[in-house]
């Protein structure tokens, strides 16, 4: 049986998908260069984005103008700009990553060229604030705010994504379990369920402490998704993890487990393990050896017990915001399945 939050998704996939269709941007011009811009950058972001999943993060957007009494309709282009945003990261990422394969497709990059993918997601962060300012079910002040956290949201990104290059890039071991949680916090956690449901909040009319109230529900609930996606991509299904599975060891990836593991193996192993990270080895018994060290270290108990915990946080704030009335007893009942939800995927 499904929980609530996976058919809250479902029912407001459609709405979704259709503002994504609608958002998509065209030439500006009609001469003779159209044809040639919808072949160079229009198309190959419209099908990018296109070929998105689950679509969580523009979904949490409506969700948060509905739990604060607004209407899903009133958060349309802040799901659309957090949407939009999710492309431009990915494509930037697989470039930075050298990335081959995203969603089962060449990435981007492989397909167009570097230069034109990098294009593609300039267009994607320019569309992010086009969307929200071309909204017309929003006043000039909702506008404002919902603005002002999408750049905040942007930042807060980048300096993940600065932490976690710079790290891999000057071959970087001395990264501490409070490092990483600050990477992943910034990197993950605020645009993929924090902002939106904050920017979601403030597009439906909420007051500026409900959207806190759900900010720090969404902070931690990320944090929890994120540890669930480290602990899968080390010990998941390998059928349904695929290709992916055991990859953060391949890129040498300074994970919570990882780090955690590194403080607390002895001398030898682990010096044994931070060799076989720094391998950047596909092989099938060295990648089973890695994880057996990140256990033998305790990091894998301590992703399950923290993304729990983090859960858990995020279901007592969800909770404590219907309780004085920030939000609605049906939306703090989503927020906590989604939480659940986010601790018990298994992919």
């Amino acid at each position: 049986m499904a929980s609530p939050f996976v058919d809250y998704l479902g029912r407001r996939l459609p709405l979704v998908e259709r503002a994504l269709t609608d958002a998509a941007a065209a030439p500006l011009t009609d001469g003779a260069a159209a044809a040639d811009l919808s072949r160079y950058l229009y198309d190959p972001l419209a099908r990018f984005t296109a070929s998105g999943g689950k679509r969580v993060r523009p979904v949490l957007a409506l969700l948060g103008a509905e739990a604060v009494g607004g209407s899903a309709e009133d958060a349309l282009s802040s799901a659309v700009a957090v949407e939009l945003f999710q492309s431009a990261a990915l494509v930037h990422d697989d470039i930075a990553d050298e990335g081959e394969l995203r969603r089962g497709e060449p990435c981007l990059h492989r397909v167009e060229g570097t230069g034109l993918a990098i294009n593609a997601g300039d267009l994607a962060l320019t569309q992010v604030f086009e969307v929200v300012l071309g909204d017309r079910l929003l006043d000039d002040a909702r506008k404002l705010g919902v603005l002002a956290d999408l750049a905040l949201m942007e930042r807060h990104t980048l300096e993940g994504q600065a932490l976690d290059l710079g790290w891999v890039r000057d071959g970087r071991w001395d990264v501490t379990p409070d490092d990483y949680l600050y990477m992943v916090t910034s990197k993950t956690a605020w645009y993929s369920s924090a902002m939106p449901l904050h920017v979601g909040a403030l597009a439906g009319g909420g007051s500026r402490e409900a959207a806190d109230g759900l900010l720090a529900v969404g902070l931690a609930a990320g944090v929890a998704f994120q540890l669930q996606d480290d602990l899968l991509n080390l010990v998941g299904d390998g059928d349904a993890q695929g290709k992916d599975l055991r990859t953060d060891v391949t890129e040498g990836k300074r994970t919570l487990a990882v780090v955690w593991a590194l403080a607390h193996l002895g001398p030898e192993e682990r010096a044994e393990l931070v060799a076989l990270l720094d391998a950047h080895t596909t092989d099938a018994d060295e990648l089973k050896r890695a994880v057996e060290l990140i256990e033998l270290g305790g990091g894998l108990e301590r992703c399950r017990t923290l993304a729990r915990g983090r859960a858990e946080e995020a279901k007592a704030g969800a909770r404590d915001l219907a309780r004085t009335g920030g939000i609605s007893d049906e939306a703090a009942e989503l927020l906590c399945s989604m939480a659940d939800f986010f601790v018990e995927r298994a992919s």
